[in-house]
Protein backbone atom coordinates (compact mmCIF):
# COMPACT_ATOMS: atom_id res chain seq x y z
CA UNK A 1 0.00 0.00 0.00
CA UNK A 2 0.90 3.69 0.28
CA UNK A 3 3.91 4.07 2.35
CA UNK A 4 5.51 7.04 3.58
CA UNK A 5 9.60 7.02 2.70
CA UNK A 6 12.37 7.88 4.59
CA UNK A 7 12.93 11.64 4.20
CA UNK A 8 15.84 12.43 1.73
CA UNK A 9 19.15 13.43 2.63
CA UNK A 10 19.36 17.31 0.95
CA UNK A 11 21.91 16.31 -1.48
CA UNK A 12 19.67 13.50 -2.91
CA UNK A 13 16.28 15.89 -2.73
CA UNK A 14 18.07 18.16 -5.12
CA UNK A 15 19.01 15.63 -7.29
CA UNK A 16 15.16 13.86 -6.87
CA UNK A 17 13.54 17.18 -7.48
CA UNK A 18 14.66 17.60 -11.37
CA UNK A 19 13.54 15.61 -14.43
CA UNK A 20 10.79 15.68 -16.90
CA UNK A 21 7.55 16.42 -15.58
CA UNK A 22 4.80 14.40 -16.69
CA UNK A 23 0.86 14.56 -16.17
CA UNK A 24 -1.76 11.66 -16.49
CA UNK A 25 -5.71 11.91 -16.15
CA UNK A 26 -7.50 9.36 -14.32
CA UNK A 27 -6.64 5.45 -15.87
CA UNK A 28 -4.57 6.70 -17.97
CA UNK A 29 -0.95 4.32 -18.82
CA UNK A 30 2.10 5.55 -17.68
CA UNK A 31 3.83 2.57 -18.74
CA UNK A 32 2.75 -1.16 -19.84
CA UNK A 33 4.05 -4.51 -18.84
CA UNK A 34 6.90 -5.69 -21.15
CA UNK A 35 8.05 -1.72 -22.23
CA UNK A 36 11.66 -1.45 -21.51
CA UNK A 37 12.34 -0.55 -17.54
CA UNK A 38 14.41 2.45 -18.76
CA UNK A 39 12.91 5.15 -16.00
CA UNK A 40 11.75 5.24 -12.74
CA UNK A 41 8.96 7.73 -11.82
CA UNK A 42 8.18 9.61 -8.09
CA UNK A 43 4.65 10.94 -7.60
CA UNK A 44 4.67 14.61 -6.91
CA UNK A 45 0.71 14.63 -6.45
CA UNK A 46 -2.33 11.98 -6.79
CA UNK A 47 -2.26 7.92 -6.41
CA UNK A 48 -0.75 5.60 -9.19
CA UNK A 49 -1.48 1.86 -9.26
CA UNK A 50 0.65 -0.93 -10.63
CA UNK A 51 -1.69 -3.84 -12.04
CA UNK A 52 -0.68 -6.99 -13.02
CA UNK A 53 -3.28 -8.22 -15.88
CA UNK A 54 -4.00 -12.48 -15.98
CA UNK A 55 -4.70 -14.74 -18.85
CA UNK A 56 -8.41 -14.85 -17.89
CA UNK A 57 -8.78 -11.02 -18.38
CA UNK A 58 -8.96 -11.12 -14.52
CA UNK A 59 -6.47 -7.88 -12.89
CA UNK A 60 -4.47 -7.81 -9.71
CA UNK A 61 -3.38 -5.03 -8.59
CA UNK A 62 0.08 -5.21 -6.59
CA UNK A 63 0.54 -1.84 -5.07
CA UNK A 64 -0.51 1.76 -4.68
CA UNK A 65 1.72 5.06 -4.94
CA UNK A 66 1.05 8.58 -3.26
CA UNK A 67 3.18 11.62 -2.85
CA UNK A 68 6.70 11.23 -2.40
CA UNK A 69 6.53 7.35 -3.16
CA UNK A 70 8.70 5.87 -6.08
CA UNK A 71 8.29 3.33 -8.54
CA UNK A 72 9.29 1.54 -11.51
CA UNK A 73 12.16 -0.58 -9.83
CA UNK A 74 12.71 -3.78 -12.32
CA UNK A 75 15.71 -6.60 -11.35
CA UNK A 76 15.14 -6.71 -15.82
CA UNK A 77 15.21 -4.68 -18.50
CA UNK A 78 11.54 -4.85 -19.02
CA UNK A 79 8.67 -3.69 -16.35
CA UNK A 80 7.03 -6.80 -15.18
CA UNK A 81 3.88 -4.81 -14.11
CA UNK A 82 1.26 -2.14 -16.00
CA UNK A 83 1.37 1.31 -14.00
CA UNK A 84 -1.81 3.32 -14.10
CA UNK A 85 -2.85 6.93 -12.60
CA UNK A 86 -5.56 6.70 -10.38
CA UNK A 87 -6.51 9.55 -10.11
CA UNK A 88 -5.34 12.79 -11.87
CA UNK A 89 -1.38 12.27 -11.71
CA UNK A 90 1.97 14.42 -11.40
CA UNK A 91 4.84 12.35 -11.77
CA UNK A 92 8.36 12.93 -12.63
CA UNK A 93 10.75 10.71 -14.64
CA UNK A 94 14.53 9.70 -14.09
CA UNK A 95 16.33 7.77 -16.73
CA UNK A 96 17.80 5.10 -15.19
CA UNK A 97 21.08 4.75 -16.65
CA UNK A 98 21.63 8.81 -15.76
CA UNK A 99 20.50 8.31 -12.28
CA UNK A 100 23.29 5.11 -12.09
CA UNK A 101 25.84 7.28 -13.05
CA UNK A 102 25.02 10.13 -10.82
CA UNK A 103 24.73 7.60 -7.90
CA UNK A 104 28.51 6.46 -9.01
CA UNK A 105 29.59 9.75 -7.33
CA UNK A 106 26.75 10.45 -5.20
CA UNK A 107 26.11 8.45 -1.70
CA UNK A 108 23.52 10.49 -0.77
CA UNK A 109 21.32 9.46 -3.91
CA UNK A 110 22.57 6.08 -3.35
CA UNK A 111 21.41 5.61 0.06
CA UNK A 112 18.19 7.39 -1.35
CA UNK A 113 17.42 4.88 -3.96
CA UNK A 114 18.67 2.02 -1.46
CA UNK A 115 16.00 3.60 1.15
CA UNK A 116 12.88 3.34 -1.90
CA UNK A 117 14.37 -0.08 -2.70
CA UNK A 118 13.41 -1.13 0.83
CA UNK A 119 10.27 0.72 0.82
CA UNK A 120 9.18 -1.41 -2.06
CA UNK A 121 10.18 -4.90 -0.35
CA UNK A 122 8.06 -3.40 2.60
CA UNK A 123 5.45 -2.70 0.58
CA UNK A 124 5.15 -6.19 -0.76
CA UNK A 125 5.91 -7.77 2.66
CA UNK A 126 2.92 -5.87 3.85
CA UNK A 127 0.38 -6.81 0.64
CA UNK A 128 1.64 -10.85 0.95
CA UNK A 129 0.52 -10.30 4.50
CA UNK A 130 -2.80 -9.04 4.05
CA UNK A 131 -3.28 -11.10 1.12
CA UNK A 132 -2.71 -14.38 3.55
CA UNK A 133 -5.27 -13.47 5.89
CA UNK A 134 -8.33 -15.72 6.56
CA UNK A 135 -11.12 -13.17 7.08
CA UNK A 136 -12.40 -10.49 4.51
CA UNK A 137 -13.08 -8.13 7.72
CA UNK A 138 -9.32 -8.50 9.03
CA UNK A 139 -8.03 -7.55 5.26
CA UNK A 140 -10.44 -4.19 4.81
CA UNK A 141 -9.08 -4.07 8.39
CA UNK A 142 -5.70 -4.00 7.61
CA UNK A 143 -6.09 -2.29 4.52
CA UNK A 144 -7.87 0.57 6.20
CA UNK A 145 -5.04 0.57 8.62
CA UNK A 146 -2.20 1.17 6.20
CA UNK A 147 -4.40 3.75 4.47
CA UNK A 148 -4.52 5.85 7.92
CA UNK A 149 -0.50 4.97 8.39
CA UNK A 150 0.48 6.54 4.92
CA UNK A 151 -2.07 9.60 5.22
CA UNK A 152 -0.61 10.44 8.79
CA UNK A 153 -4.64 10.79 9.64
CA UNK A 154 -4.89 7.91 12.22
CA UNK A 155 -8.80 8.92 11.60
CA UNK A 156 -10.16 9.74 8.78
CA UNK A 157 -9.46 8.25 4.99
CA UNK A 158 -10.11 9.59 1.74
CA UNK A 159 -9.72 7.24 -0.54
CA UNK A 160 -8.52 8.11 -4.30
CA UNK A 161 -9.84 4.71 -5.47
CA UNK A 162 -12.62 3.09 -6.09
CA UNK A 163 -14.02 -0.54 -4.19
CA UNK A 164 -13.19 -2.54 -7.12
CA UNK A 165 -9.88 -1.22 -7.02
CA UNK A 166 -9.63 -2.17 -3.40
CA UNK A 167 -11.24 -5.24 -4.25
CA UNK A 168 -8.48 -5.97 -6.72
CA UNK A 169 -5.39 -5.46 -4.63
CA UNK A 170 -7.39 -7.46 -1.75
CA UNK A 171 -8.26 -10.49 -3.70
CA UNK A 172 -11.63 -10.13 -3.28
CA UNK A 173 -15.14 -9.47 -5.20
CA UNK A 174 -16.69 -5.94 -4.99
CA UNK A 175 -19.48 -7.44 -2.92
CA UNK A 176 -17.12 -8.52 -0.48
CA UNK A 177 -15.66 -5.40 -0.04
CA UNK A 178 -18.66 -3.69 0.67
CA UNK A 179 -20.46 -6.29 2.96
CA UNK A 180 -16.78 -6.33 5.00
CA UNK A 181 -17.15 -2.59 5.13
CA UNK A 182 -20.57 -2.86 6.47
CA UNK A 183 -20.04 -5.27 9.02
CA UNK A 184 -17.20 -2.97 10.79
CA UNK A 185 -19.50 -0.03 10.49
CA UNK A 186 -22.49 -2.36 12.51
CA UNK A 187 -19.96 -2.93 14.94
CA UNK A 188 -19.06 0.34 15.46
CA UNK A 189 -15.90 -0.08 14.10
CA UNK A 190 -16.07 2.78 11.55
CA UNK A 191 -18.43 5.04 10.13
CA UNK A 192 -19.17 5.08 6.73
CA UNK A 193 -18.92 8.73 5.56
CA UNK A 194 -19.52 8.34 1.86
CA UNK A 195 -18.21 6.29 -0.54
CA UNK A 196 -14.74 7.46 -0.78
CA UNK A 197 -14.52 8.38 2.80
CA UNK A 198 -14.39 6.24 6.00
CA UNK A 199 -13.94 7.43 9.62
CA UNK A 200 -12.33 5.01 12.06
CA UNK A 201 -13.73 4.68 15.58
CA UNK A 202 -12.03 2.17 17.17
CA UNK A 203 -8.49 1.56 15.45
CA UNK A 204 -7.30 -0.53 18.52
CA UNK A 205 -10.28 -3.01 17.15
CA UNK A 206 -9.49 -2.93 13.56
CA UNK A 207 -5.94 -3.66 14.61
CA UNK A 208 -6.80 -7.05 16.71
CA UNK A 209 -8.86 -7.70 13.21
CA UNK A 210 -5.49 -7.25 11.66
CA UNK A 211 -3.57 -9.38 13.67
Amino acid sequence: MLRRSEQAPPQAAILLATGPVRYFAPNCCIYMASDAAEALFKVVSGVVRTVRFLQDGKRQIDAFYGSGDVFGFERGAAYTLTAEAVSRCTVISYNCKGLDVLAMHNPALTRQLYVYTLDGLGRAQAHAKLLAHAGATGKIAGFLLECSAASGDEHTITFAMARQDIADYLGMTVETVSRALTELRKAAFIDLISSREINLKNVAALRSLNS
